[in-house]
């Protein structure tokens, strides 16, 4: 069995020192050592973006993503979405769009449209849909997602969607 490797980086805006084994992903850490368990995993492939968190503010795939490739960087979960009170403009804009339904595609989702927001603050539908296009839901579909995030963008109080 290797030995161990040494890690810190900032979780959340947490900082975070571990040792890991080095064939652990991202998603399995965050899961399992951080018990940050609104990072989903789906086809462990990096097919259905379920497992998207934010890398140094890129969306990244975890299950693709080795944990001490972390090493110095900051990650953004789902969970470090939120404001401390409440929810962000962007998850208000879900709720009320009803852009989830069994919920388990939203985490990736969300994180995913952050990161759209945060680069784009006021994205073209077509952007919103090409963004996401790598995000699967199998419930909902499309369109109240894509009229979420649109939402989210024209808010007067979001820099992007991403206040809250």
């Amino acid at each position: 069995m290797p030995d161990k490797i040494s890690i810190t980086a900032f979780v959340n805006d947490a900082p975070v020192s571990a040792s890991v084994e080095p064939r652990w992903t991202l998603a399995d850490f965050l899961r399992g050592a951080l018990r940050l368990t609104g990072t989903h995993l789906g086809c462990e492939h990096g097919v259905c973006g379920a497992c998207t968190v934010l890398l140094d503010g890129a969306a990244v795939r975890s299950c693709l993503t080795l944990a001490v490739q972390i090493n110095g960087r900051r990650v953004v979960t789902v969970e470090g979405l939120s404001p401390p009170r409440g929810l962000s403009v962007l998850q208000q804009c879900f709720r009320r769009h009803h852009a989830l339904q069994c919920g388990f595609c939203t985490p990736g989702m969300l994180v995913t449209a952050h990161a759209l927001l945060a680069e784009t603050p006021c994205p073209a539908r077509e952007q919103i849909v090409d963004a996401i296009s790598g995000n699967l839901c199998r419930c909902t579909g499309y369109i109240p997602i894509v009229d979420a995030i649109e939402a989210a963008a024209a808010h007067p109080r979001s820099a992007g969607g991403s206040a809250s």
